[in-house]
């Protein structure tokens, strides 16, 4: 497989033997064939056994601390390399790889999270940060400390995001009421709110492009 890899490519591997060579790095001896099917049928691909929360990829059969670390780190790679292009260019200049990055940092966790992109007055990308983790279906945001945060990292645009744990991106009620309460609130510190968006495995809803903002 090594050889495929540096030969052909990455795209040559599937998404098991992707897995099946991480494992052995973490292992260094044994057959991690078996183990690599298995994670990808637990979890339903090489992406979701990445994203899986540190403490269920503990818990699961054949994995401990070397490999659970190796699969963290590959993430963290992927998320770094990944935000570090959105930073590259105005943000929103950039969309399709701001999707590819949000879709990667959040779109399969389990519970919501609310995020701020807190943008210069050239778009470009200050901060991204979580504001806030929820339930499955409700996450608390605060306009007040939204724009106090912006005020501190002198941002004069943002993007609001969260996750929908479902999959459905479709707003609730509270998400377009809570984001006219954060437009509202920056139209008095002149920070405007470009977009709000909802991402949900692999789908996603803008606000601006549904009318809702």
């Amino acid at each position: 497989m090594r050889d495929k890899l540096l030969e052909r490519g990455p795209d040559a591997l599937a998404d098991y033997e992707l897995l099946e060579m991480l494992l052995f790095f973490a292992f260094k001896q044994g057959d991690t064939k078996p183990l690599a099917k298995a994670l990808i049928n637990q979890f339903g691909s090489f992406a979701a056994v990445l994203a899986a929360p540190q403490k269920v990829l503990m818990e699961t059969r054949g994995l401990g601390p070397h490999s659970v670390a190796a699969l963290k780190l590959v993430q963290a790679a992927a998320l770094r390399l990944a935000k570090a292009e959105v930073m590259e260019t105005p943000v929103l200049n950039n969309w399709d790889r701001l999707i590819t990055y949000l879709n990667a940092a959040i779109s399969r966790e389990k519970v919501e999270q609310f995020r701020i992109l807190f943008l210069d007055s050239k778009n470009r990308l200050i901060a991204d940060e979580p504001q806030a983790r929820g339930t499955v279906n409700h996450t608390p945001v605060y306009p007040r400390e939204v724009m106090k945060r912006a005020l501190e990292l002198h941002a004069t645009a943002l993007i609001l995001v969260h996750n929908h744990p479902s999959g459905d991106p479709t707003p609730s009620r509270a998400d377009i009421e809570m984001t006219a309460e954060i437009k509202q609130a920056g139209q008095f510190f002149a920070v405007v709110v470009h977009d709000h968006l909802i991402v949900g495995n692999g789908r996603y809803l803008s606000f601006r492009r549904e009318g809702l903002l």
